[in-house]
């Protein structure tokens, strides 16, 4: 991919409000090839303004019902094996099977080893297929993020915030490897902090918000993982060929690593059909594509968009998207709420080219 250019076009593209979904924040959003929407949730127990019954729910007649079923979504931690915990990213994959991702970290505590796991749901009886469960990471330390399935290598790819690593796990065998961890590129900036609406993110002690590597995205030939932290402002990419070999020694998959080049601060990402890459835009309320050109092009600003946090493409050629206001939430903002409720859905129609 070109370097990008200098200049940024603004497409102008209009932000369309899909649902409304009352005080529950949403996080994760997935979108099957015939169209089915599917959200997830956080479980926050120690925030008395967020309300939370279910962590995975598919928008039926813009209402959340629980899925795959009510007992999945039954909060208990002494069933966390097989009950969500904190449900965190719901991803489509080429095949039109839908992946769950529950770290088991309610209020970004350390986890409950035993909740979590992948999940493999096959959309079309909706049957949990086969659960992983990364025995072989430490998870007690993990933080399990954002997940991609590489279907053509029977691989994902997951972020590890906590451990500012990728991960990468065999889908035939269930065995995972800690890659890149404590780079460059799946680690903040020192000193960077976040300055949103206005101000810092930091909590009542001064403490700022930060996250190592967090947004992932996966070209669709599955040729290249894309990557970066949420505190720094730089874009990477590795060819998936390196991920992919457990052989690979950890100074020469290092050598392999890209620099894409600056795209500001960024959530959520996303890859299309045509090799565009997708960004979100905290700073100025923004959705961002990367072209295959190297163009680096607004799509829309939009007040309404208050942490974008996670995409997902739809058959019907829009970009759904969740506004999380995350830096809205009191624990940023001296123990007082600035979100603007109700949380929400939104769709935007993506240009052709």
């Amino acid at each position: 991919m070109p370097l990008l250019s200098a200049t940024a076009q603004d497409l102008k593209i209009p932000l369309e409000e899909v649902a409304q979904v009352g005080r529950y924040q949403p996080i994760g959003v997935g979108v099957s090839h015939k169209g089915r929407i599917f959200m997830t949730f956080p479980k926050k127990k120690n925030d008395k303004n967020y309300s939370y019954n279910y962590g995975l729910v598919e928008l039926v007649n813009g209402k959340r019902l629980p899925y795959p079923n009510a007992l999945w979504n039954q909060w208990d931690s002494t069933q966390a094996p097989n009950r969500f915990v904190n449900v965190q990213a719901a991803v489509v994959d080429a095949d039109d099977n839908l992946w769950v991702l529950d770290p088991s970290n309610p209020d970004d505590q350390p986890p409950v080893v035993s909740g979590i796991k992948l999940l493999k749901i096959n959309l079309s009886d909706n049957k949990v297929e086969r659960i992983y469960r990364f025995e072989d990471l430490p998870r007690e330390r993990t933080g399990l993020n954002d997940v991609r399935i590489d279907t053509r290598r029977q691989l994902a790819y997951l972020s590890d915030p906590v451990l500012a690593a990728l991960v990468v796990l065999d889908l035939r065998t269930g065995k995972s490897r800690v890659v890149l961890q404590g780079d460059k590129s799946t680690t903040t900036e020192p000193g960077f902090v976040l300055r949103l609406d206005g101000k810092e993110v930091k909590d009542k002690m001064g403490k700022p918000f930060s996250s190592n590597v967090n947004g992932i995205a996966l070209t669709p030939d599955f040729k290249y993982l894309y990557y970066r932290a949420i505190n720094q402002t730089k874009l990477y990419r590795i060819g998936t060929e390196y991920l992919a070999n457990p052989a690979l020694p950890p100074a020469e998959l290092v050598s392999h690593v890209e620099t894409v080049g600056e795209t500001g601060v960024s959530h959520g990402m996303l890859a299309d059909m045509q090799g565009n890459i997708y960004l979100s835009d905290s700073p100025n309320y923004a959705i961002r594509r990367v072209t295959p050109a190297g163009r680096f092009e607004t799509l829309v600003h939009d007040s309404r968009l208050s942490w974008p946090d996670t995409f997902a493409l739809g058959p019907d050629g829009y970009l759904y998207l969740t506004a999380t206001q995350i830096n809205r939430a009191p624990k940023w903002n001296a123990g007082e709420s600035k979100v603007d409720y109700p949380f929400r859905l939104y769709r935007l129609k993506l240009p052709k080219n």
